[in-house]
């Protein structure tokens, strides 16, 4: 597959490469990363033709947009397409001296509060433009609206109905008058892309591993509404936070833990199909999603060079219709799970 081609993304009127670049990682995720790694990163996406870069405030509390945004500023503006997100506000903490961040390796001393309000909106992606130094965003995400990160019905419905009376109002501002050209939505998780469909005129999902090689349940009914819909999926989380990039070793991270044994033994009898058909684990785990004509972009991030030039790599590897038909007969992926090789 041709990391470069560019694709429509859902009902927008936006084309973006098969392969973005996803900025996590460029947030601290799970380590450091000094701001000449990442800019070099950034670099070598650029130059291996990724015109697609994905960020967020949530990323490093304001570090992944501000690094995305020192490197993209100096491109021609016409010639990427950048989205960020909105819900959280960033804040200075009330006891600056005390801060943690409890989740970033890094990142930026600030605290955020979730706001979908009108309000709320027009604050995130205000701040946001100033933190990219952008005066206009391609593609605006709702992110992590979420029983994951707000536990309960209750707090979920609350969060809904704050963006269903102010915040999709900003949204469709935004949309009409062109600062941004698309409406997307993060999803951690299953159940969620029903309720949006339902309320709102959304132009696309990020779907963060909940449709991976690891994992397809989606499949049941999320991705048929979507496809019903010309609703279109980005794929964020393609590693499913990074087994399927290392394979089943010590420490391996799953949905951002630590592999459970069940995991990690599925992932060595996959790992034993890709020996046996000369695919690299990573290879299969970017190029999967793309069987299904719903999925129009993954957005593996990287904090080195050598994991945009890896990841480049495979997905261009050849991939035999004979290794997925493998993995399908031993119900490592669902029986009914469309395989990219399929029609080759």
């Amino acid at each position: 597959m041709d990391p470069q081609a560019v694709r429509r993304l859902g009902k927008s009127n936006v084309g973006v490469t098969a392969m973005g670049f996803g900025g996590a990682p460029l947030g601290d995720l799970f380590e450091r990363v000094e701001d000449a790694a990442a800019e070099a990163t950034l670099q070598a996406a650029w130059d291996t033709g990724l015109r697609h870069f994905d960020t967020a405030p949530w990323y490093g509390l304001g570090q992944s947009e501000h690094r995305l945004g020192r490197f993209l500023y100096r491109q021609d503006r016409e010639s990427f397409v950048l989205s960020t997100k909105v819900g959280r506000v960033l804040k200075a903490p009330v006891r600056p001296e005390r801060h943690r961040n409890p989740f970033w390796a890094g990142g930026l001393p600030f605290e955020h509060v979730f706001d979908y309000s009108y309000d709320g909106v027009m604050r995130s992606f205000e701040d946001s433009l100033q933190r990219l130094g952008m005066n206009r965003i391609d593609l605006a995400i709702i992110h992590d609206l979420d029983f994951r990160h707000h536990t309960c019905e209750a707090s979920v419905a609350a969060y809904l109905a704050q963006l269903t009376t102010g915040g999709w109002r900003a949204l469709e501002e935004l949309r009409t008058t062109g600062v941004i050209r698309g409406i997307g939505c993060g999803i951690n998780e299953t159940g969620m892309i029903p309720r949006f469909l339902e309320a709102f005129d959304i132009d696309f999902f990020l779907l963060a591993m909940r449709y991976t090689l690891m994992e397809q349940d989606t499949l049941d009914t999320e991705l048929p509404a979507c496809a019903a819909r010309d609703v279109g999926i980005v794929i964020g989380g393609v590693f499913s936070s990074g087994i399927t990039a290392t394979g089943a070793i010590s420490g391996a991270k799953y949905n951002y833990e630590d592999a459970p044994p069940e995991v990690m033994a599925k992932v060595r009898r996959i790992e034993e199909v890709c020996r046996d058909h000369a695919v690299p684990l990573p290879a299969a785990a970017l190029q999967f999603p793309f069987g299904h004509p719903s999925v129009t972009s993954v957005i593996p991030g990287g904090f080195a060079p050598a994991h945009v030039e890896a990841n480049i790599a495979h997905l261009r590897h050849p991939i035999p219709a004979a290794f997925w038909h493998e993995l399908a007969r031993q119900g490592l992926v669902r029986q009914d799970a469309p395989l990219p090789g399929a029609a080759a």
